[in-house]
Order: structure tokens, then sequence, then C-alpha cells
């Protein structure tokens, strides 16, 4: 039985802002969907890079990343559960990765949103077996991350084709 140093709560995604942005904003708090809900946030997000040059939205991304692995790291540590569902820093930064790719329509960005959490629920070979053996915040980061490059092929794969 896993027992939590702390329950994810309004209370510890304002004790520090490490949490605030683990938490995805208080989105990860939710009870239904929080990955889905956090990976919404990525939208806005995106919003904010998309005018860079697409070197520079990579470079910002790649920071946001790496700062992930540390946000989800002490998050993980602060609750007592390395990868709990409520932190979605993960999915704001994989799904900002995904629309760079992805032609600026609101029916591909559907089409990458959706991909996005089929491959993140799924985990196909080799997510699902990444998930297991790395641990700690790189763990929480590297699983989002191989969905997104996963949805990545496949838009890229659409845009071809067409």
């Amino acid at each position: 039985m896993i027992i939590l140093a702390s329950a994810p709560s309004l209370k510890l995604l304002l004790s520090h802002p490490v949490h605030c942005l683990s938490f995805g904003f208080g989105t990860g708090l939710s009870p239904k969907a929080p990955g889905t809900l956090g990976t919404l946030v990525g939208f806005p997000f995106f919003l904010g890079v998309m005018h860079l040059a697409m070197s520079q939205q990579l470079l910002m991304i790649a920071v946001l990343f790496a700062l992930g692995i540390y946000f989800c790291h002490q998050t993980g540590l602060a609750l007592g559960v390395s990868d709990h569902g409520a932190i979605v820093w993960d999915e704001i930064v994989a799904m900002m990765l995904v629309l760079v790719f992805t032609p600026q329509q609101w029916g591909w960005w559907l089409a990458a949103f959706l991909l996005f959490r089929l491959f993140d629920i799924w985990k196909p070979f080799p997510i699902r077996q990444c998930d297991a053996m790395v641990k700690g915040g790189l763990g929480v980061m590297l699983d989002d991350l191989l969905a997104a490059l996963y949805a990545i092929v496949c838009i890229q794969g659409w845009i071809w084709m067409n």
C-alpha cells in the first residue's frame, strides 16, 4: 500500500511555485481527466512561443523540459509518488512540442491533441517500458516526450500523404 506524504491539494499547489507549475496551475487537481486538462494548458503556452522561429521554439521547449525534470521530481517527492496523475507539467511541455510540428489550423490542432492523448494513455512500445524503467522527474517527462514523438510522426505522415 502506498501512503502519500501529501495528497494533491490546493494547499500544496500554493505552497511553492514548483508545485503550481507541476500541477498545471491547478488543472492537475481535477478529479476527472487531469492529464487531459493539463494537456490543454499546452495550447496557450504554445501561443506564447509560436511567433518565434522553430529553432527558438524547440530551444524554449527543451528548457521547459529540463525544468520539468526538476519540477516533477520535487512535486513527486512532496506527494510521495514519483508520477502522480496530478502532475501534468509533462503533458503541457509535450503538447507544445507536438504543436511545433502541426499546421496552425484548428482541425490539425484537434488531431494533434487527440493523437497525443491516445499515445500518452495507451503507451505503446517503448513508452510503457520506459515508463516502468525510468523513475523520478526524468521518467515523468520522458514518457510524454515519447508519446509526443508518436503524435508528431502521425501528423507529419498525414501531411506528407496530402
